[in-house]
C-alpha cells in the first residue's frame, strides 16, 4: 500500500507518521545512545514546537494516530480489547 501525504510518497510507517504529523519521530522518542546532552536539546525543541501556533493540535494528532494503530494491529501490542459498556438512556434502568 503506499501512502501519500501532501505529495510526499512514504515508504515506511515512520515516514509516513514523520510526514502526517510534520516532525520526525525520533524528537518524540528519542534515539538509542543519545547523550544527556542530545536529550536536553531534542527535548528543548519538542518544548519549543509543541508551543508554536501550527503545532497546537500535535498531541491530540499524536493520540489520536497512536490510538488508530493500536485498533488497528492490536496484535503489534498485545493488547486485549475492552468491552464497551451499554449506555443507559435518560430513563432510569433502560438501555440504549
Amino acid at each position: 500500500m503506499k501512502y501519500i501525504v501532501a505529495g510526499h510518497q512514504a515508504v515506511t510507517d515512520s515516514e509516513f507518521a514523520e510526514l502526517a504529523l510534520g516532525t520526525p519521530v525520533e524528537l518524540w522518542l528519542g534515539v538509542d545512545g543519545e547523550s544527556n546532552e542530545e536529550r536536553a536539546a531534542r527535548l528543548d525543541a519538542a518544548r519549543d514546537i509543541l508551543t508554536a501556533p501550527e503545532f497546537r493540535s500535535l498531541p491530540d494528532d499524536l493520540l489520536r494516530l497512536a490510538a488508530q494503530v493500536v485498533e488497528t494491529h492490536p496484535d503489534l501490542f498485545n493488547v486485549v480489547p475492552l468491552a464497551r459498556p451499554t449506555r443507559r438512556s435518560a430513563r432510569k434502568g433502560v438501555a440504549a
